[in-house]
């Protein structure tokens, strides 16, 4: 569908709103003035109208409703409020806003030799939205470093903060992060939902029986619970839905993050300072003088952190935590060579889960198509053995796109006698026995949704080779 695609410097002249309530599409500039197809039966009229709401002239050039509504869907997205335009006054309140109606994750600001670069992490993936003159790009970053809180004079060192914003039907949180670059600083803009209330285990990707595990692994009075993955794969979505299952009148929960992405009531959130020495673990010292029954560490990075979480499982704790690894047997060599000791481990981990997020493929646009071994990492053993697949096409649907939301696919280990002794003398071999117990890996979780059409080999494409 690249013969619908506009480029990003004509898009931004007219806003989405703009763009679907005239049914208009910038598609050429000459000179001084702007190309706009449309499916307006009345050019005139539109013209005239169009002469008053926009800010450069333009010509109007007809075409069919199915191109213009293939133009729109590719191009922009409808937002589920009415913003206004975006203007050199209310640029940033106004991006901010139209990031979240779009239901974007980060927002990336980019400088380079000529022009600054705005993208938009949709669904996982960066799509450029807007560019901003160099002159320009200096103004916005001093906005966004006063309402964040950092000093607008240091140039040099990366900066952190956090802005919140008053929206118009609820208020949402933007961490900042900024970078010093060739051209420029850059800055990352990850917007962080407020509510975890609506998230619920049941919809984020667990079958039946991995759903029956983890709970009953969550369920357990003592003992650490860890979720793996990369950033981005839904890690903290899936500890907020725990939370919110075992968040009763009678539990004392408390929570060390950095940043805290969702808030929930009857939960004691802790924020994570460590320019002031505030870190993790100083926090579980404090957290185990707070008569805690459930602790959630954002994060375990370091050995400290590590070993003041198995202490805590140790004392009659549930530990919830994240941890960076490939897959959910691997958390357990990345402790030890943490310095946690064996013998620690096997006695107070219950459960062990690693996840992905994993986009969807459009019901509406999806094709059938032969699946050949080329297709496939080369190590991977099944290969031969899948002859269909589903590929991406892209409709109004899916933006074009071929995908339509994401799924998490997870895989799931509880820790069992037997395991607590291969973890005890360091076995770290156990391909037979999770084919023995019938447990999913990452792996054939994927292989199968690329069976039941869910999902595109390209998409899975990493967790095959693995």
């Amino acid at each position: 569908m690249k013969a619908f695609e506009i480029p990003t410097s004509l898009k931004q002249l007219v806003s989405s709103n703009q763009a679907f309530h005239y049914r208009i599409v910038p598609v050429e500039q000459k000179e001084d003035i702007v190309v706009l197809k449309t499916d307006a039966s009345d050019l005139g009229a539109l013209s005239s109208e169009l002469s008053i709401i926009l800010d450069f002239s333009s010509e109007l050039v007809a075409d069919t409703s199915e191109n213009i509504q293939s133009y729109l869907t590719y191009n922009y997205r409808q937002t589920t409020e009415v913003s206004e335009e975006l203007s050199k006054n209310n640029f940033l309140e106004q991006l901010l806003q139209t990031a979240k109606d779009f239901n974007s994750s980060d927002i990336h600001m980019e400088p380079y030799e000529n022009l600054c670069r705005v993208r938009f992490r949709l669904d996982g993936k960066l799509k450029e939205q807007y560019q901003i003159p160099l002159m320009e790009y200096p103004q916005l970053i001093n906005q966004i470093k006063i309402q964040a809180g950092l000093d607008i004079s240091q140039k040099r060192l990366s900066q952190d903060g956090r802005i919140t914003v008053k929206g118009a039907s609820e208020d949402f949180d933007i961490r900042v992060s900024t970078m010093p670059t060739l051209h420029g600083e850059k800055i990352v803009l990850r917007i962080l939902k407020r509510n975890a209330e609506t998230v619920e285990l049941k919809t984020l990707g667990f079958n039946e029986r991995e759903l029956k595990l983890y709970l009953e692994g969550v369920k357990m009075p003592n003992g650490i619970v860890l979720i793996s993955g990369p950033t981005g794969s839904g890690k903290t979505t899936t500890l907020y839905g725990t939370l919110r299952l075992l968040n009763k009148e009678e539990t004392n929960i408390l929570t060390i993050e950095d940043p805290i992405e969702y808030t929930l009531a009857g939960i004691n959130q802790v924020q994570l300072k460590e320019d002031i020495g505030f870190d993790f673990p100083t926090a579980l010292r404090t957290f185990l003088r707070q008569d805690p029954d459930i602790i959630m560490v954002g994060e375990i990075r370091d050995e400290k952190t590590a070993n003041m979480a198995i202490k805590a499982a140790l004392t009659g704790h549930l530990v919830l935590s994240t941890i960076h690894t490939n897959s959910a047997w691997a958390t357990i060599s990345r402790l030890i060579d943490m310095g946690v000791p064996p013998y620690l481990l096997s006695s107070t981990l219950n459960l062990s889960v690693a996840q992905r997020l994993v986009r969807k493929l459009c019901s509406h646009c999806k094709q059938e198509a032969d699946a050949t071994p080329d297709l496939f990492p080369e190590n991977f053993s099944e290969r031969d053995n899948i002859k269909k697949h589903q590929i991406p096409i892209g409709c109004n649907h899916c933006f074009f796109t071929g995908y339509d939301g994401r799924k998490a696919i997870y895989e799931i280990i509880p820790i069992t006698s037997e395991l607590e002794t291969a973890i005890k003398h360091n076995e770290l071999q156990i391909d037979d026995y999770l084919a023995a117990n019938n447990l999913n890996t990452l792996k054939s979780n994927a292989v199968q949704l690329i069976l039941e059409g869910e999902t595109s080999i390209d998409e899975v494409y990493s967790l095959l080779a693995n």
